[in-house]
């Protein structure tokens, strides 16, 4: 399995490196509209899910990191962790929000919340930069697809403050696309780790940084919840 998995992170490492760059050719188009750039975190606050391929790949990152920077951002999870299960005690390894119906996930996701990602260091640099999220590297900017067809019309406050980069031609991408190779990506990871495909099965960061990607016995778990979870919505590929 390692070996599997391994080629398919390094494939979705070079599609997220893709996103850096249709980010760095719009926020370059943009000119001074776009303020979002590397070392900027006032939206790396609060919980937001997550799929289980970008935790595989977060994790990568997380276990590269020198011991110290490590220890110290897991104390950060380890602490966000039992806050949600104080509020969840249902949550438990592996940390798959798919068990429960999506409007309960809301719970563990207050708006109020400006809790710093437990992967921020002192100076609100990201340790994972090169492994973070896809999530948040479109985060900032309007998802506009070449067809013209919006996959998210929302923006940081920051950016944009006297323009409509709906209107924004620079901005549009191939976005379709991505989330399509996305999905065969993390389909494949899916087969990899229960034997089986899946559209969709979510975390958070912190506890991303907690999951025991090699060692578990996914298929087991698979086996205990598959039910559960698909009566929640979360259906196998067909």
């Amino acid at each position: 399995m390692k070996n599997n998995l391994d080629q398919i992170l390094t494939s979705y490492a070079a599609l997220l490196s893709s996103v850096d760059r249709w980010f760095a050719r719009a926020a370059e188009a943009a000119g001074k509209a776009v303020v979002c750039s590397r070392g900027c975190s006032d939206c790396c606050r609060g919980l937001f899910d997550i799929t289980l391929l970008d935790a595989c790949l977060l994790k990568r990152g997380f276990d590269r990191l020198p011991a110290p920077a490590r220890e110290q951002a897991a104390d950060k999870a380890l602490t966000r962790v039992e806050v949600m299960q104080a509020v969840r005690p249902d949550l438990e390894h592996p940390y798959i929000l798919n068990v429960w119906p999506e409007d309960e996930w809301e719970e563990l996701m207050p708006d109020e919340d400006e809790t710093p990602c437990p992967l921020l260091d002192d100076d609100g640099n990201c340790l994972v930069y090169d492994y973070r999220p896809m999530t948040c590297r479109l985060h900032g900017l309007p998802l506009i697809d070449v067809s013209g067809e919006v996959f998210h019309d929302e923006w940081c406050t920051l950016n944009f403050t006297h323009d409509d980069p709906l209107m924004h031609k620079g901005l549009s991408w191939e976005f379709r696309e991505l989330f399509r190779d996305e999905l065969l990506l993390f389909q494949d990871v899916m087969v990899c780790l229960l034997n089986e495909k899946m559209n969709e099965l979510d975390t958070f960061i912190p506890t991303a940084l907690m999951i025991d990607f090699q060692g578990f016995d996914w298929e087991r778990w698979w086996g205990e919840n598959r039910e559960r979870v698909r009566k929640e919505g979360y259906t196998a590929n067909r």
